[in-house]
């Protein structure tokens, strides 16, 4: 319910009136300006809108991006890791060979410690099937020895 209709005497409002206060300009020096003359003079472009209207003005060039530092096409990194696979396959070349040469000289080696042993074998063979031969005893150099009137001389 509002005061007035309850049957009181109505209260005094209180308002307060704000007055707003006049802001006053800055003085401000106008800076004059110097004219620049364009390179060339640019086109006048008109434009009719939707509605029938036409609007005249000067065309504005659209602004031109900076020019982005120009990449190479492939990165400094797959071409260092090109270069790596290139060595790396000069690298096992090199090693299959130098395994190569490494086991045929094993094998040429090989060969060499059999063939000794089938010659000092077949020597010390003949070495001793040769001794075997004789029954044992003594050999005298019978050149040496004289003979006089049937009689052995030692």
């Amino acid at each position: 319910m509002y005061p007035e209709h309850s049957g009181h005497a109505p209260a005094e409002r209180c308002v307060e009136v704000h007055q707003p206060t006049p802001i006053t300009p800055a003085t401000v020096t106008p800076t004059p300006l110097v004219p620049v003359q364009p390179a060339s003079v640019p086109a006048v472009a008109s434009v009719v809108l939707p509605d029938g209207r036409v609007v005249t003005g000067y065309a504005i060039e659209p602004a031109k991006p900076e020019p982005v530092a120009t990449k190479p096409p492939v990165s400094r990194a797959a071409v260092n890791v090109a270069l790596g696979g290139v060595g790396f396959l000069a690298v096992c070349g090199g090693l299959l060979l130098l395994t190569s040469f490494i086991a045929a000289l094993t094998a040429f080696v090989g060969q060499l410690i059999i063939l000794a042993a089938v010659i000092f074998g077949g020597w010390i063979a003949v070495q001793v099937f040769s001794t075997s031969g004789h029954q044992g005893g003594t050999t005298v150099n019978i050149r040496k020895a004289v003979i006089k009137r049937n009689h052995f001389h030692g």
